[in-house]
């Protein structure tokens, strides 16, 4: 779990609805139970594919996890025992955030190993860059509420660190470009970033997602295929990058997504307060 600096130290909490509470993992097993929530989600209900040691902890983890903060929405109503059969709020939703410096001095970003984003953070010296990821939320807290909730931690963190531009890779089930060429349709004529935000995907794994003409794309149809994460994003502004990769181990197909934050949609930052105060507890 990455350190937080004195000087620009989060609150304990970051916002409550109800019985949900959205703050950052504050040890090495909260990090533990994200990770288990996210095999739970990635490898038990959508089609990843473990490997003998993922397999053996239950737990989806890489280095990464190490050097990012964790973000959790966490259920004060469910209580769950742990080993020492003590009763515990169940996490039920998680984002993995990896900050520009920390990321670059632990080797990288985990979205380059499909994206060329290091052009894109070389054109913009002195922005802040945070890397989104590993988002996931079990399959009955996935409502208005709990995205919010977690969009809500997001915002309070960005407005904490300086951030001035958010990216990540967005995943689309499957790995059949052409079962799901409406959507990488829809994501390239109507949301490709402007040639001064323009990524694209590393050159051996870059997937066309010019896949059918804009003119005889059902838009509505291809928006509502869209999953809720990547609508979501869009509502906010964002960017999606040139290209597409298919993520065989998750059995997804990955789209960027680029958000400066000065280009975000000013509704919903108004929504959730310019200083993040909408869900503050």
């Amino acid at each position: 779990m990455q350190e937080n600096e004195t000087e620009t130290a989060l609150p304990e909490s970051l916002g409550r609805v109800g019985s949900l509470e959205v703050r950052l993992a504050r040890s090495r097993k909260e990090v533990k139970k994200a990770q288990r929530l996210r095999y739970e989600v990635f490898y038990e209900e959508m089609s990843a594919i473990a490997d003998a040691s993922t397999l053996a902890s239950r737990r989806d983890r890489d280095p990464f996890d190490a050097i990012c903060d964790h973000l959790l929405v966490i259920d004060h109503s469910s209580l769950k025992r742990n080993k020492l059969g003590i009763l515990k709020p169940e996490i039920v939703g998680t984002y993995r955030l990896l900050r520009q410096d920390m990321a670059e001095a632990h080797g990288g970003f985990y979205t380059s190993a499909e994206y060329n984003i290091q052009a894109l953070i070389d054109a913009n010296p002195g922005k802040r860059f945070l890397e989104l990821g590993r988002s996931c939320v079990l399959k009955p807290y996935r409502n208005k509420k709990t995205v919010e909730l977690l969009w809500h931690g997001i915002w309070s963190y960005v407005l904490r660190y300086k951030i001035d531009v958010m990216l990540g890779c967005a995943s689309i089930e499957g790995t059949n470009p052409d079962l799901i060429a409406d959507q990488l349709s829809f994501l390239h004529h109507h949301a490709q970033a402007p040639e001064s935000w323009r990524v694209s995907a590393v050159s051996d794994r870059y997937v066309n997602m010019n896949r059918m003409p804009a003119e005889i794309l059902n838009q509505k149809e291809a928006l509502r295929a869209l999953p809720p994460l990547v609508k979501g994003y869009l509502r906010l502004g964002a960017y999606i990058g040139d290209g597409a990769v298919v993520d065989h181990q998750f059995g997804t197909t990955d789209v960027l997504i680029v958000m400066p934050v000065s280009d975000l949609n000013s509704r919903y930052v108004n929504y959730y307060g310019a200083d993040a105060s909408r869900y503050s507890s």
